[in-house]
């Protein structure tokens, strides 16, 4: 080894850990690559970024199997690091970023890193006082998720915050969620990210389009440095845990959605950050020709289940877990982690097998995204030997849309989903279902009532992109609407949807925005927009009290009622289905009507619902409440604010007997 500064000490190093340590008075860097023939350690001023120091590595005295590792004495505190290896990728040398650095050293400012080039960031000591902090631990049955992104959260002006677009700023909307009730919100991507990979521009305003919403990882252990309000790698760190430590003080869980299905290295035609340069036949997953196999739809396939990239992913989640206090994890197009060396899907999945029995791990909420780009569809069938894995619910998704518009022959399964979705997951919980109507990707609850087809020209890709089959219904006009009838459907078609959501067993998500109505004007792929089309538009939020008053009040009647939430999936005896007439339900008809009282057996506050999704009026006739009760009204959706929803023991009386529910609305009544 030798070193051209006379600054600096280098010493052996050891093989372990990953990534860069404080070891024996030093910095300790240790490098796995199979490949490498050579590699020289390059040090940097982490401000100027002017090169300090460079160290070559001896193949004799700095590699220990494939490890290769070296100790630095001196003054690092204020360095950056990058790795040159040779064999050279594509015969072109470049400044490598260690897949294990803590933090990412990129210039100051979001949409300012262009050209992307990232290095990995020296943090000799770090300290954080946690204050005892103590994660909520709410159980799964019992957990209400609320899907959002740091950026757009606060970002608009309307938001009023001193941190805009920040973690911090995430900690000064805290009131706000514990207001609409939710107990657990999960962050789209906060790993490290180029926001200006995309190299489009808006077809009309020509402004720059961003990789907004983050599915590009860069790096796996560094928190998103431009969701930070100094540009220090150190700052991203504190940061992020102040937000962990104050979300945690008021009860909410921090669920981080992980992309290790690629990178944003791309094909290969995309850009050499890290994997690539280091190991490229072990990070990815190639064809015999040595081309990119591409299940992620993003160029690339990250190589989850080979031994070194497994080990890369369970530090990860242990690092998070750890050192970061995070609650759970959501992962991205989980299926690809299930495909093996040559892209073939795996029974029993090394990767997942290793998560789900790491001790470490044992005790976080898992949550899978069953499917990839390339068609495999594993709802209700990932890890299914395992109870711990939750999935996202796509057939809850479609089978709700489909229902709540008034498509025939969708009662049944409807009635299925808002029973926990046994038919999936029989064999564990109704909890291993994460219920949902919308997400970041697709459309809006507002837009799901108001487009009939997707709009996304402003992507700059000719409206090929997003997903076609969105089971929406404009209610008569695409598009904004002045028609006072079609804006009162609208609107109580939203609410229909959100008591759906409420009343099914299983654990529901909400998405950031639905609350007040937002819409992104039909587009349902905005992953490229920093615009007011994914900021939460706070103003908005003021202007629409009444369905945001209808939208918490239901969350907290959720939270209120056990029953709702129930750990094991409904038997005869807690549910009694009936059609027009009580206890005849007609599950061999076309007409897209449900009708059930779920049974409180502790307290006797049964609950009556009905869903009436067609174009009339129908009369039917309510059954009996429990002996010496009465019904009293919590929800009809075909009222408008306030008389939409009542809040707990205010509802006024309805008698027995003969009742008439309007067209696409649904009721909701609690025996006392």
């Amino acid at each position: 080894m030798n070193a051209e500064s006379p600054h600096f000490l280098a010493a052996k190093g050891q093989p372990f850990p990953f990534g860069v340590s404080l070891q024996n008075g030093g910095i300790n860097f240790a490098l796995v690559s199979t490949s490498a023939t050579s590699i020289t350690l390059m040090l940097f001023d982490r401000e100027t970024r002017e090169k300090i120091a460079e160290f070559h590595l001896s193949p004799e005295a700095n590699k220990t199997g494939d490890v290769w590792h070296i100790c630095i004495q001196g003054e690092l505190g204020n360095c950056a690091y990058a790795y040159q290896i040779e064999p050279f990728f594509a015969d072109s040398p470049q400044l490598l970023l260690d897949p294990y650095a803590k933090g990412v050293n990129t210039l100051p400012g979001w949409g300012r890193n262009n050209p992307y080039n990232p290095f990995g960031e020296i943090i000799p000591t770090h300290t954080f006082d946690w204050e005892n902090d103590a994660a909520p631990r709410i159980p799964l049955n019992e957990t209400i998720i609320y899907e959002m992104h740091v950026r757009a959260f606060t970002q608009h002006r309307s938001s009023n915050t001193q941190h805009p677009g920040t973690f911090l700023g995430v900690i000064e909307k805290i009131p706000h969620l514990k207001e609409l009730g939710i107990n657990a919100v999960e962050l789209l991507p906060i790993h490290e990210f180029n926001e200006l990979e995309y190299l489009h521009s808006h077809p009309k305003s020509k402004k720059t389009l961003y990789n907004f919403w983050g599915y590009s990882t860069v790096n796996f252990f560094a928190p998103m440095k431009r969701y930070a309000t100094e540009n220090h790698a150190e700052s991203a760190l504190n940061e992020f845990k102040m937000m962990v430590k104050e979300l945690h003080k008021n009860g909410i869980e921090v669920i981080l959605d992980v992309v290790f299905n690629h990178t944003a290295e791309q094909d290969a035609k995309g850009p050499v950050i890290s994997y690539k340069g280091i190991d490229n036949a072990v990070y990815y997953i190639l064809d015999k020709e040595g081309a990119y196999l591409n299940f992620s739809g993003c160029g690339n396939t990250f190589n989850a289940n080979h031994p070194i990239v497994q080990e890369l992913i369970i530090n990860s989640l242990r690092y998070w877990v750890t050192e970061m206090h995070v609650d759970g994890f959501r992962f991205d197009l989980a299926s690809t982690l299930t495909r093996d060396v040559d892209g073939e899907p795996l029974s029993a999945p090394p990767v997942i097998k290793a998560i789900t029995e790491d001790p470490m791990l044992s005790s976080i909420k898992l949550i899978a995204e069953p499917w990839d780009a390339s068609g495999l569809y594993q709802v209700g069938n990932f890890a299914p030997e395992s109870k711990r894995w939750s999935e996202w619910n796509g057939k809850y998704r479609d089978t709700i849309r489909r229902f709540i518009k008034g498509t025939p022959w969708t009662h049944g399964e409807f009635a299925m989903r808002l029973c926990g979705s046994e038919d999936l997951y029989r064999n564990r919980t109704p909890n291993n279902s994460i219920n949902f109507v919308t997400c970041h990707d697709g459309f809006t609850l507002m837009d799901l009532v108001s487009y009939n087809d997707k709009h996304n020209l402003s992507n700059g890709e000719e409206n090929r992109d997003g997903a076609n089959d969105n089971y929406s219904w404009n209610c008569g006009i695409e598009g904004p609407a002045t028609n006072k009838k079609i804006l009162y459907l609208r609107e109580r078609q939203r609410r229909n949807f959100h008591l759906a959501l409420m009343l099914s067993q299983g654990v529901p998500m909400l998405f950031m925005g639905d609350e007040y109505g937002h819409t992104k004007l039909g587009n349902n792929n905005t992953w490229c927009h920093d615009s007011e089309l994914n900021w939460f538009l706070w103003d908005r939020l003021e202007k629409d009290q009444g369905f945001y008053r209808f939208y918490r009040l239901l969350i907290h009647f959720r939270k209120q009622h056990p029953v709702l939430s129930q750990k094991t999936f409904l038997t005869n005896n807690d549910i009694d289905w009936h059609g027009l007439e009580p206890l005849k339900p007609d599950w061999n008809s076309s007409i897209p009507f449900v009708a059930y009282t779920l049974k409180d057996h502790t307290n006797g506050h049964d609950l009556y619902v009905a869903f009436n999704a067609q174009d009339h009026a129908v009369t039917m006739t309510l059954p009996h409440p429990p002996y010496a009760k009465k019904w009293h009204w919590v929800v009809n959706t075909g009222n408008t604010s306030p008389e939409d929803i009542f809040e707990e023991n205010k509802g006024p009386l309805q008698q027995e007997g003969l009742y008439k529910l309007s067209s696409f609305s649904a009721i909701l009544l609690q025996a006392s």
